[in-house]
């Protein structure tokens, strides 16, 4: 008889839970891309109104968007990082979600 600590089943649950436990603890960046449409004082308003961020780091990331074409917003787990994007595009702005490096 063969335990279960040995089975090739439990060494398949184990591996999908790390995998589960990597891809969750991975960060995520939100990125904002620049747009002919939008102000760049309303994409500093969204950032404060949204993240929270003080009018200095808004206005710092907006002028990021504007010169560089893209600015990295907010990082963290997938989840929560899919919301921002999703949020930013509620709001008109163009966004997208990378792993962070």
């Amino acid at each position: 008889m063969i335990s279960a600590a040995g089975s090739t089943l439990t060494q398949a649950g184990t591996d999908l839970d790390l995998h589960r436990s990597v891809l969750h603890s991975r960060p995520y960046q939100v990125v904002v891309w620049n747009d002919p449409v939008n102000l760049m004082s309303y994409v500093a308003w969204v950032f404060r109104s949204y993240f929270g961020y003080s009018r200095e780091k808004a206005h710092r990331l907006m002028l990021q968007v504007h010169r560089e074409g893209r600015s990295v917003v907010a990082a963290g787990p997938r989840e929560k990082a899919e919301r921002d994007v999703t949020a930013m595009h509620g709001y008109g702005l163009q966004a997208t979600l990378e792993e962070a490096e």
